[in-house]
């Protein structure tokens, strides 16, 4: 892969990490006992709304709906994160099964793609 290509992904997946470090620090925070896990914050419940049965399964509904989105948004985190080592170990756009050179409109599609095309669904 040349160079300008490299430079050019590099630059697609780190604004698309900048995004995803948004969207986790939306409905998360950095594990204080793991620096490479994110975990889900829950709302803060009013003394109020502590009493309010309604108030308190809808703050349970809320935490659990931002741990899923969480999951999803820290795998995407991590493929990025992968993909920005590939570029410095200067592997990146090479297939991990069959060591072919993934496709453009691949990695245009995902950036952090790991398989080309034919390894894809196996």
């Amino acid at each position: 892969m040349e160079n300008k290509d490299l430079e050019y992904f590099k630059t697609k997946l780190e604004s698309e990490l900048q995004e995803i470090i948004k969207e986790l620090q939306h409905v998360g925070r950095i594990n204080p006992d793991n620096p490479k896990d994110w975990e889900a914050t829950p709302d803060h419940l009013s003394e109020e709304e502590r009493t309010d049965e309604n108030e308190v399964a809808d703050k349970i509904e809320g935490f659990e709906s931002n741990t899923a989105i969480l999951k999803q948004l820290e795998i995407r985190f991590n493929e990025i994160k992968s993909a920005l080592e590939r570029i410095e170990k200067g592997t990146y756009g090479m297939c991990e099964v069959s060591k072919k050179e993934i496709e453009r409109d691949r990695l245009e599609a995902n950036p952090a793609a790991r398989t080309c095309k034919a390894e894809m669904n196996n």
